[in-house]
């Protein structure tokens, strides 16, 4: 028979279990974290979705976006767009982003109804492939005139006078149709077909057909922009559009690749809540409200200084709505006449005019108020409801300031020696016919027709000099 194990050989048993046992946890979580990696660097497609008009926020969106994506899991980026354009400097940003885009970019007008005008049209062809859901259109690329020339929707600007007689058939065939009348106009158009054509030639598409966009406002539906070589495809959704892509060459960062899209597991990337602050405050309405309550809660301030909250609030709103505008498109003049407009309604109450100076300031404030964002850009108009309703509360404001400005002209004066007769106090200290009497909060001499007890009530019925006549209340 053997003997049991000694105490000291038991401990070597046990200390052997215990390694053995840490080396096979430590095994299994190595191959845990090897799973977990396999899975995470699945091959997918990213979606980001732009849905609206196209300003600083669905840049900083896109651009944030195509920043952190990792060349290792994302094999390509979708911009799923229904817009009717934006602004140029936003438009331009996207376009910088997606040419220096290490992942291939594929522009998606979907889904079916939606639509890439004007600053859609060319991000659709910056982008290394260029799709359209069926029942979608894209055109309409010339750029907004924000200057002195009237545009018809779609079409021409107003003809000079001396041109509104020619006939259609004495125009010059030779020249661009719908060709600008002033020089500021042609050299944004020329700007806007160069462009449009270096982002055509890039990626292989018709560049003709992009300037007739540009200088004609044409539009395409999905069939006919595919027989036209506009889009390299039609697809009904994103795996569909994965599907017809694979095996496609395309550049990316002006190199060729060809693309492995079929399969790959689909993720949107949702807007986050800095995008959805930065598209609220940059809203056209929102900043001119913003800068409203800004600059009112600072005169407020001014005008009773120890409030706090009006100031404080004045100045978060202000310096907010400031950001704003300086990523919008604003007519600073504008901008001018609207504070001009503030300026002199502020002035009226102190000033007295009886309504000039506040009539001319409500005028300032309504010009400036529409001068202020220029018309044209879609999704970056002030509505003139927001103009009206603005308009509305400061006139209000203006009335009731002007208001008891002449209730206050009526009311009788309540200074000097008329301010003081009537006016009840008590006696502080008396003796014989004289004394020392409080009266609105002061001390003064006093004397009256008999003796007074101190403490007693008075009544104030005269002044001579800086001595009042009183008596008992």
């Amino acid at each position: 028979m053997g003997s049991a194990p000694t105490g000291a050989s038991a401990r070597r048993v046990d200390a052997c279990r215990g390694r053995c046992v840490a080396r096979a946890l430590f095994a299994a979580i190595i191959a845990l974290f090897l799973a977990a990696s396999d899975v995470a660097a699945a091959p997918r497609a990213v979606v980001l979705d732009i849905d609206g008009a196209i300003g600083p926020a669905v840049a900083d969106y896109v651009v944030r976006e195509l920043r952190g994506i990792g060349q290792s899991d994302t094999r390509l980026v979708v911009l799923r767009m229904n817009t009717p354009g934006g602004l140029d400097t936003s438009m331009r940003t996207i376009i910088r982003a997606i040419l220096s885009s290490p992942v291939p970019v594929a522009a998606y007008v979907a889904p079916s109804g939606a639509r890439a005008a004007s600053a859609g049209t060319y991000i659709t062809y910056a982008s290394a492939i260029a799709a359209m859901a069926p029942g979608t259109n894209l055109g309409a690329a010339t750029p907004i005139q924000m200057g002195r020339v009237p545009r018809l929707p779609g079409g021409a600007p107003d003809q000079p006078n001396g041109q509104k007689g020619k006939e259609k058939g004495s125009e010059d065939k030779t020249s661009p149709a719908a060709e600008p009348a002033d020089t500021e106009t042609r050299k944004a158009v020329n700007d806007a077909v160069a462009y449009i054509r270096g982002l055509a030639e890039l990626n292989d598409r018709n560049a003709d057909w992009a300037a007739e966009a540009v200088r004609t406002a044409v539009s395409l539906p999905a069939s006919e922009a595919l027989k036209l070589h506009v889009i390299d495809v039609i697809a009904d959704d994103v795996p569909d559009l994965l599907r017809k892509i694979d095996g496609r060459t395309v550049k990316v960062a002006g190199k060729p690749e060809r693309l492995a899209t079929a399969g790959l597991d689909v993720v949107t990337a949702a807007a986050d809540w800095r995008t959805e602050l930065l598209a609220v405050i940059t809203d056209p309405n929102v900043a001119f409200i913003l800068m409203l309550i800004g600059v009112y809660g600072l005169i407020f301030e001014f005008l009773n200084p120890g409030a706090v909250a009006p100031g404080l609030i004045g100045s978060i709103c202000l310096l907010v709505a400031l950001y704003a505008l300086n990523l919008l498109p604003i007519n600073y003049a504008g901008a001018a006449l609207v504070l001009l407009g503030i300026g002199l309604m502020v002035a009226e109450a102190h000033i007295g005019s009886f309504g000039v100076i506040g009539v001319g300031g409500i005028v300032a404030f309504v010009i400036g108020a529409i001068m202020m964002f220029p018309s044209g850009a879609p999704g970056f108009t002030l509505s003139l409801s927001v103009v009206g309703a603005a308009t509305v509360a400061t006139a209000a404001l203006f009335l009731l300031v002007l208001t008891m400005l002449l209730r206050s002209r009526r009311r009788p004066v309540v200074t000097g020696k008329e301010g003081l007769l009537g006016a009840e106090g008590e006696t502080v200290a008396w003796d014989g016919e004289e004394g020392r009497v409080r009266v609105n909060g002061e001390i003064w001499r006093a004397r009256a027709p008999r003796p007074l007890q101190p403490g007693a009530r008075i009544k104030v019925i005269n002044r001579e000099g800086l001595v009042l006549v009183v008596e008992p209340a």
